[in-house]
């Protein structure tokens, strides 16, 4: 799997990135954080529609769609799932009080954290929202490396809070525009918890995301989830989405 994903990577990101074999070092490495955040960041809302495949060797295969609304400015997402059946109408809302999940069937709101699983995929809530590595963490190394035949700087990070998912995380950045690539997550301890692949980005404005991403558990071999990005859009998001009464009236 991570030959195939490499070999993406560097398929795409040549056409998409022709001039990064040419790209100078930054003056400074903490202003790549915030610029792969800048990248990242819509000024708009935005719209999208996710699709997650979970592959599982203990729990089994499972396909599942979502309906993304995010509000960046405001640090607002709210994820309805449309399936599978059993999920329908389950969300995640986050708001100014925190990350809040619904369940339509016992119509309760639990408060839940943004480090946490989605759906008990490998991916977590956090890779929903907007990126905000400049204020998470600092770079403690960096140098000039290549992913298969690719160019990139490669960052050694660590968090500088105990809110962030991963404490330590080391990210493989395109050098122009400064997108990550690649990134191995670590615990507290240093221990590898999973490694995440972005080989393809959508451009909305001057905005992207990645519309493949792929998340591969480093501690249940064989256990990864592929998350597909499709239907992005700009248009603007009324107020009212991102409130809990709107999650319960869809419910209804």
């Amino acid at each position: 799997m991570k030959r195939s994903v490499l070999t993406t990577l560097i398929t795409l990101s040549l056409l998409i990135f022709p001039s990064l074999a040419t790209a100078q070092a930054p003056a400074d490495f903490e202003e790549l954080l915030a610029a792969i955040d800048t990248n990242s960041l819509f000024p708009d809302d935005m719209t999208a529609t996710v699709t997650l495949e979970e592959k599982d060797p203990q729990e089994g295969d499972e396909t599942s769609r979502v309906r993304m609304f995010r509000r960046d400015d405001d640090d607002k997402f709210l994820l309805l799932f449309e399936r599978p059946e059993v999920q329908l109408g389950q969300g995640y809302l986050n708001i100014d009080d925190g990350l809040w999940f619904y369940d339509p069937e016992s119509r309760q709101f639990t408060y839940t954290s943004i480090g946490e699983s989605f759906g008990g995929s490998d991916a977590r809530n956090s890779d929903f929202q907007a990126s905000s590595l400049a204020e998470d963490y600092d770079v403690i190394s960096s140098e000039e490396g290549t992913l298969g035949n690719f160019g990139v700087w490669i960052l050694d990070l660590e968090a500088t809070n105990d809110e962030v998912t991963y404490p330590f995380r080391k990210v493989w950045v395109t050098k122009e525009p400064n997108l990550i690539l690649k990134s191995e997550d670590y615990s507290l301890t240093e221990r590898l918890l999973r490694t995440s692949y972005f080989p393809s980005y959508a451009k909305a404005g001057d905005s992207f995301i990645a519309d493949e991403q792929l998340y591969v558990d480093a501690l249940v071999e064989n256990k990864q989830t592929r998350v597909l990005v499709e239907d992005i859009s700009t248009a603007e998001i009324p107020d009212n989405v991102f409130t809990k009464a709107y999650v319960e009236r869809v419910n209804r």
